[in-house]
């Protein structure tokens, strides 16, 4: 067998592979060379979802004249000199992959000077040059791609519509807004804008572009410090969910990111806080020193690896748990939408407790339907991308002006929402009961419904979870032996970590093949629910490779609470009505039950006087 050396084009085109696998790819290392170009300024122009041109222009640095050859070989960056650079990357590329890869699989014109003299300009197809020259003096870079995998046409069969590629760029270019906020972007498709930033460094600002303005009126600024980690951000309101986590942004060191522990910290933090299968909308902005993260293990950069992941996770997950807790989650009633008129210049208000009367708001994108406006309270769409479709009618109707009015004048007040003491549920007075399901109770703040059963299962949840954390390691022996049969692979993993189990109070004795009796079992376990209490500690033990007995007992509690609670159709009078509702306003999380789901609605009284028009 004769070993060959690959020709540059080729491992060119072998790199391309795993660097360019769609329209959207070379759209992120374009607008990835631009911010690390310090630029302020990037606009993204797109024709067809990118199958037919892409072009980025940005006014950063630009590449000197002698330099640009040097751009288009492989392996070739300015931001990594030598071996400790890759243990400090502070940058977005460094590979040095990217140019030399597009380049490969496109034709590829490139336009750009240091604005120090006049500029270069050099035309490639397919990773070759065709015409090299100079340009005009204007400071900064301006690349286009076109008809991409023209020279390898069998990728082109595995890309789908434009529709769909055309939302993993938008995806892109609102991450990148994310992790950038300082840097205006503007994306068009096919000469229409379709997204726009305004560059002044407001988070808020940009989820208001991204997911509109109903959800951006309810994201809670977060913020925490360790000494190793700064994370600051915004939450939504658990009302406010998806059905995918593809709306986590998480965003490390100007760097967006996908990390499991990370994701799962955040929801761990609205554990109890969402309805089950439903995720939060957040975005964090998490900065650290960059000899804590190791960003090259991945060829497209997206995974890290973290080397204080546990105390960042935990920070997270207690920031989250601890700004929740300082908000009254109580959603609103919803109303059917009535058709306004537009005006040239809508007024936003994020607090919905101030309504003007004379400049109702609008909300910065398309109408919405019924159903949308159920949306807003945690019914929502699945969407496998974030806001296509969306962004392009939003932009349609506002310009970035208005949003940076919005959030000048409420970012100080926003600000104050984490310090501030708020009243956690309002006293209550019952006035009727609805189909034996749901309470009915009034203040002077208007008109709450209550879930009787959600209500139940949230107060003795939380008693029975401080009952069951305050046990100790005393054993219950049973009277008839329980037993088990268990598949090979987890009678392996038994055997492994039965020290482990015998130390939380679990003797797992072999009885057979792969079966097991147990003769005792910690004292905590409810009564009627050990059989599967020990089988979810063996099916923890096998994932986690560990035993999280917190979570373990949380998990009874929930179990014990939902079976103990009253159910729907089940009458009651005033007087348990009302101990229901006083009990419930001692809970330390009274909006959601232990599986998410909400509690207390409210109609407030301008909003029922809106319904029955006696405001206009």
């Amino acid at each position: 067998m004769q070993i060959n050396e690959l020709p540059d084009y080729l491992a060119n085109k072998i790199a391309a592979g795993e660097v360019v696998e769609r329209p959207a790819s070379v759209v992120k290392e374009l607008v990835e060379n631009s911010v690390d170009a310090n630029s302020s300024w990037i606009k993204i122009e797109i024709k067809e979802a990118g199958l037919q041109e892409i072009k980025v222009t940005d006014d950063g640095n630009g590449i000197p004249h002698d330099q640009c050859k040097k751009a288009f070989l492989r392996h070739a960056t300015s931001k990594i000199n030598n071996e400790n650079d890759l243990f400090h990357v502070r940058t977005l590329g460094f590979r040095g992959e990217a140019l030399a890869s597009i380049a490969a699989v496109s034709r590829l014109e490139i336009k750009t000077s240091t604005g120090d003299e006049a500029g270069t300009r050099m035309l490639l197809e397919g990773g070759h040059i065709k015409e090299e020259g100079r340009s005009d003096a204007r400071q900064g870079t301006e690349i286009t791609v076109q008809d991409i995998f023209f020279n390898t046409p069998a990728r082109l069969k595995y890309l789908k519509t434009v529709h769909t590629e055309l939302g993993h760029i938008t995806d892109i270019i609102n991450r990148m807004a994310f992790s950038h906020a300082d840097i205006r972007f503007e994306l068009t498709h096919n000469g229409k804008r379709i997204f726009q930033t305004t560059g002044k460094g407001d988070l808020r600002q940009i989820a208001a572009s991204v997911y509109g303005m109903s959800v951006a009126k309810q994201m809670i600024p977060v913020h925490t410090e360790t000494l190793d980690y700064e994370i600051t951000g915004y939450i939504a309101k658990p009302e406010v969910n998806r059905a995918s986590r593809n709306y986590i942004t998480t965003i490390v060191n100007g760097r967006f990111i996908k990390s499991i522990g990370l994701a799962k910290s955040i929801t761990n933090g609205f554990h109890t806080f969402l309805p089950i299968g439903r995720q939060p909308v957040v975005v964090l902005n998490i900065s650290m020193d960059p000899y804590l993260i190791d960003v090259n293990v991945h060829p497209t950069k997206l995974e890290v690896r973290f080397s204080k992941e546990k105390e960042l996770f935990q920070a997270v997950e207690k920031m989250i748990k601890d700004a929740l807790h300082q908000q009254t989650l109580i959603p609103a009633g919803q109303k059917k939408s009535t058709p306004k008129e537009k005006s040239d210049q809508p007024q936003f208000d994020f607090d919905r407790h101030q309504p003007s009367a004379s400049a109702p708001m609008q909300e910065p994108f398309q109408e919405k339907s019924d159903q949308d406006s159920l949306d807003d309270i945690g019914m929502v769409r699945e969407a496998e991308h974030i806001s296509t479709s969306m962004t392009m009618e939003n932009n349609e109707h506002n310009s970035s002006n208005n949003l940076e009015e919005v959030v000048e004048s409420n970012s100080q007040e926003q600000q104050q929402v984490v310090n501030k003491e708020v009243t956690r549920v309002p006293v209550m007075y019952p006035i009727g009961q609805h189909h034996g399901t749901y309470i009915l109770a009034q203040n002077e703040e208007g008109l709450y419904i209550i879930d009787q059963h959600a209500a139940q299962e949230r107060i003795k949840y939380e008693y029975f979870r401080d009952k069951i954390g305050e046990v100790d390691g005393h054993v219950q022996d049973l009277l008839v032996p329980l037993t088990f049969e268990f598949t090979q692979q987890e009678a392996l993993y038994i055997e492994q970590y039965k020290e482990e189990l015998q130390k939380v109070g679990l003797f797992l004795e072999a009885f057979g093949q792969n079966a097991y009796i147990v003769r005792s079992h910690p004292h905590w376990f409810p009564k009627g629910e050990e059989a599967e209490i020990i089988r979810d500690m063996v099916d923890q033990l096998i994932q986690e490779k560990q035993l999280n007995l917190h979570k373990l007992r949380e998990e009874a509690a929930i179990l014990m609470s939902c079976k103990r609670s009253i159910k729907a159709n089940h009458y009651l009078n005033t007087g348990d009505m009302q101990r229901l509702l006083d009990d419930l306003r001692k809970c330390e999380e009274p909006f959601t039950c232990p599986h998410g789901r909400p509690i207390i609605i409210q109609f407030t009284k301008y909003e029922m006087e809106k319904m029955f028009k006696r405001i206009m």
